[in-house]
């Protein structure tokens, strides 16, 4: 490991060049491949404690935390860095606090079974046996992800928790406090819990070359998640396809109500406040449909409630897409498009069409209509009577989440958590032979 000091100033990323930061990510990857033989045998209880002890190192690293982001956080205003990307980059000693209890509730969570038996073959000792199915490890988990250093922990944790080892690469405005919360905590946990310091690498160069490069090296970080929005994750999801890296992604966001004709209006004005209690996630309200049947009414109670929390309702005619995602629409965050529709099957067909398909709810008293709803809809989260919001790792599992994925292909989709980092492998053991009950022990652990 490189040490604490990163250079993030103008000059070194103007001479840094797309082999330089291929150069760095590999070597990163490296290291953290050597580590992950450790990983693949390790005991559920020695990971466990790498992350308990990441836990407590938090507060007696904090000063030097958050000397490091006092330092990312003026930098970036002198940038010109938005208020909101400034919060998100801003650590305080309660996020701290956070982030550790997130590394805690990794620890504590119960060991998933390594190995379930699936049927018995019959058969001679050639053909015959018994059929496992075991979840490995990938070996090299790499992340990029935006400017919140906070996530450094939180997604090393997961990794770590499904017995990778994790090549992180974070946004160069968060990278001063990225490499203070590694060599702080997450270093010295590893080396309390004997699991070697290449378990977590850190990708020390800013700029954009380096979450190219680490996308782009399947040999080694066969799966990088991407977290963030917008034309960079997609830029980054093409070049990782390209490639032949699995990229676990969302790029586009947007949450979407459907008010029915049978909508109760205090449960509907309820869900506007709670769809826009935050307007720069992924999973707030972005698209109102209203039945047509009860569009005067419900189209002005919504001009109403949004109006109250500062957010514009956008009626038609619409010079925009239906679609167009708001919270990533720097200065124009606050609103909300609205627009009429015939009931909840051309409710589903129209948020397929023009949203990512994050989540969408149907807000109805007709247990009929909601059936009709959530069997059409074919996104990644469906709700009836409440919020899109709740599409989130904590709020639907009780667990962090490393990211939210919206791909419409087999895989883990909607929060992504730990347990689903790992890999499906089939073993077939003899059936009554000596010595199979000491295989299936070794390999159960």
């Amino acid at each position: 490991m490189s040490s604490t000091s990163v250079d993030t100033s103008a000059s070194t990323t103007a001479s840094t060049g797309p082999s330089d930061a291929a150069g760095v990510v590999r070597a990163a990857a490296q290291r953290a491949a050597a580590a992950s033989a450790a990983l693949r045998v390790a005991p559920d209880a020695q990971v466990s404690e790498a992350l308990s002890a990441a836990a407590e190192r938090v507060a007696g690293a904090a000063r030097a935390v958050l000397a490091a982001n006092a330092e990312d956080v003026a930098a970036a205003q002198a940038g010109g860095m938005s208020a909101g990307l400034l919060d998100r980059l801003r650590l305080d000693p309660a996020r701290l606090e956070s982030a550790a209890q997130q590394l805690r509730e990794i620890a504590a969570l119960p060991a998933q079974p390594r190995m379930a038996f699936v049927r018995d073959l019959p058969g001679d000792g050639v053909h015959g046996g018994e059929v496992w199915e075991r979840r490995v490890p990938v070996g090299v988990i790499g992340a990029t992800y935006e400017a919140r250093p906070a996530v450094t922990l939180d997604v090393a944790g997961q990794v770590l928790r499904a017995r990778s080892a994790a090549v992180l690469r974070t946004g160069s405005a968060a990278l001063r406090t990225s490499a203070v919360l590694v060599d702080e905590v997450l270093t010295p946990a590893l080396a309390v819990a004997g699991l070697p310091d290449g378990a977590v690498e850190l990708v020390r160069q800013p700029g954009h070359d380096a979450a190219e490069a680490l996308v782009a090296q399947p040999d080694l970080v066969p799966l990088v998640i991407v977290r963030g929005s917008g034309e960079t994750t997609r830029h980054l999801s093409r070049l990782g396809a390209a490639a032949g890296t699995r990229v676990l992604a969302h790029a586009d966001g947007g949450g979407v109500m459907y008010a029915d004709v049978a909508a109760d209006l205090d449960r509907f004005r309820s869900l506007l406040r709670a769809g826009v209690d935050r307007l720069g996630v992924c999973n707030r309200l972005n698209l109102l449909l209203v039945h047509a049947a009860r569009w005067e009414e419900l189209s002005q109670v919504a001009v109403e409630v949004l109006g109250e929390a500062g957010v514009e309702a956008l009626l038609p005619p619409h010079e925009h897409e239906l679609g167009h995602e708001w919270a990533l629409d720097s200065g124009r965050e606050a609103r909300v498009t609205v627009a009429p529709v015939a009931g909840p099957v051309e409710a589903t067909a129209l948020a397929a069409a023009e949203t990512s398909g994050i989540a969408a709810t149907v807000v109805t008293e007709d247990a009929d209509t909601a059936a009709t709803f959530l069997g059409a809809w074919g996104g990644t989260g469906g709700f009836w009577n409440t919020t899109t919001r709740l599409l989130d790792g904590y709020k639907l599992l009780g667990v962090p989440e490393t990211g939210i994925s919206v791909d419409s292909v087999p895989g883990p989709r909607g929060p992504v958590t730990g347990g689903d980092l790992v890999l499906r492998q089939f073993v077939v053991l003899p059936a009554g032979t000596h010595g199979s009950d000491a295989v299936k022990d070794s390999l159960l652990s």
